[in-house]
C-alpha cells in the first residue's frame, strides 16, 4: 500500500474544497472505498492501490480547478468528476470572477468591460466616474482573479485618509482602528470575493495589504496588483508618489470621482493634476464611467444626475469645474 500526497494551492480556500464538516472529503471516501483518504490543512493523503489512488489523486486536481474557478463546489459536482463527465459550470458573458458562495462577479457595464479589456494591455490605468458605478469593485475584482491566477503574489490597496467634509477629530483606538473606517469600502468588496477565512489568512500573511496611503513612501511595489481609490483626495505630490511606487511585474488601477473632492478649499486634486501631465505617456489607459454605468440603486444614478445639472461645482469653484471640463475633452 503506497501513500499519494496532494497539496492545495494556496489560493485554493480549504473550507470551500473540504465542504461543511469535511463533508466534500467524506463523499470521496463513500466513492472510493479501498481507497484511504485523510486531509489536513493544505494536504491530503491517498493510500491504497497505485492505479487507483493516481485516478482520485487526478481528480482531486480537476476538483481543485474547479473549487478555484468557481469558489463553490457541490456534491453533484464532485461526482460529475468522478464518474468522468465534465461539471457544469455557471458562465456568463462578461465574467470575472466567482466570489464568495459561487456569486458571479461581471462586468455589467460597457466601461466596465472597457475596465476589464484595458486591464490586459496596460500597467496603469486610470478609472474615472460617478459614485456606485462599480469602477473600485471591479478593480478589486480584476486583482483578486490575477492572485487566484498567480499572475502575481499579492494585493495592494490604499486610499488617502481623508475625511469627506467632516472634521471627526481623534479616533479612539490603536493605529489599525484609526485608520479602518477610511478602508472599509475596500475589506466590503473583498468580502464578497473571498471567505472569511481566507481573506483572514490573506490579511495574516501579507498577500493582501491594506493600507493608507501615506504608508506608500519609500516601498518598491512588485508582483502585484497595487489600487489606489479615491485619488481625487490626493495632493499632486502624494499621487506622484504613489505612481512612482510601481515595480516589476506590477499593474497600478487609480479610481476617483473629481466631483467628490474633499481637499481644503484652493488646494488642487492630485488627480487632475495627474491625468493632464500624463495624458500623453504611451502604456496608460484611461476608463470614464459615466451614470449609465451606476448599478447601485436606481435613485443612486437620478441623484448624480441631478447634481450633474446644477450650474457649479460646489465644493471646489469654478477653476477646477473649468479643469474637470478640459479633461474631458
Amino acid at each position: 500500500m503506497t501513500e499519494h500526497i496532494f497539496e492545495l494551492s494556496e489560493h485554493t480556500d480549504s473550507t470551500v474544497f473540504y465542504g461543511i464538516n469535511n463533508s466534500n472529503i467524506q463523499l470521496l471516501k463513500n466513492l472510493h472505498p479501498n481507497l484511504r483518504l485523510m486531509a489536513r490543512g493544505h494536504v491530503v493523503k491517498v493510500s491504497g492501490s497505485d492505479e487507483e489512488a493516481d485516478r482520485l489523486i487526478e481528480n482531486i486536481k480537476k476538483i481543485e480547478r474547479f473549487c478555484l474557478d468557481n469558489n463553490s463546489l457541490s456534491e453533484e459536482n464532485i461526482i460529475e468528476i468522478v464518474k468522468g463527465s465534465e461539471p457544469v459550470e455557471i458562465r456568463f458573458d462578461n465574467l470575472i470572477l466567482h466570489g464568495v458562495n459561487g456569486k458571479s462577479i461581471m462586468a455589467r457595464t460597457a466601461n466596465q468591460q472597457k475596465l476589464v479589456k484595458d486591464f490586459e494591455t496596460n500597467d496603469l490605468l486610470f478609472a474615472i466616474g460617478p459614485a456606485g458605478s462599480g469602477k473600485t469593485y471591479t478593480a478589486i475584482a480584476l486583482a483578486v482573479r490575477s492572485l487566484k491566477n498567480k499572475e502575481i503574489k499579492k494585493i495592494i490597496l490604499s486610499r488617502p485618509a481623508v475625511e469627506a467634509g467632516e472634521k471627526l477629530g481623534f479616533l479612539p483606538g490603536d493605529m489599525k482602528e484609526k485608520i479602518d473606517p477610511y478602508l472599509q469600502p475596500l475589506y466590503d468588496a473583498l468580502q464578497d470575493m473571498i471567505t472569511p477565512l481566507k481573506l483572514k489568512e490573506y490579511m495574516e500573511n501579507g498577500t493582501i495589504q491594506i493600507a493608507p496611503l501615506a504608508f506608500m513612501r519609500g516601498r518598491t511595489l512588485s508582483d502585484a496588483v497595487v489600487i489606489l481609490d479615491e485619488a481625487q483626495n490626493t495632493t499632486t505630490m502624494q499621487i506622484k508618489m504613489f505612481l512612482t511606487r510601481m515595480g516589476l511585474n506590477a499593474k497600478m488601477i487609480v479610481t476617483g470621482d473629481m466631483t467628490q473632492i474633499d481637499l481644503p478649499y484652493q488646494q488642487k486634486s492630485g488627480l487632475i493634476d495627474a491625468l493632464q501631465v500624463l495624458k500623453n505617456v504611451k502604456g496608460i489607459a484611461k476608463v470614464e464611467f459615466d451614470v449609465k454605468d451606476i448599478v447601485r440603486h436606481k435613485l443612486v444614478q437620478r441623484i448624480v444626475e441631478a447634481y450633474e445639472k446644477r450650474p457649479s461645482l460646489t465644493h471646489k469653484g469654478e477653476q477646477e469645474k473649468e479643469e474637470i471640463l478640459v479633461l474631458k475633452k
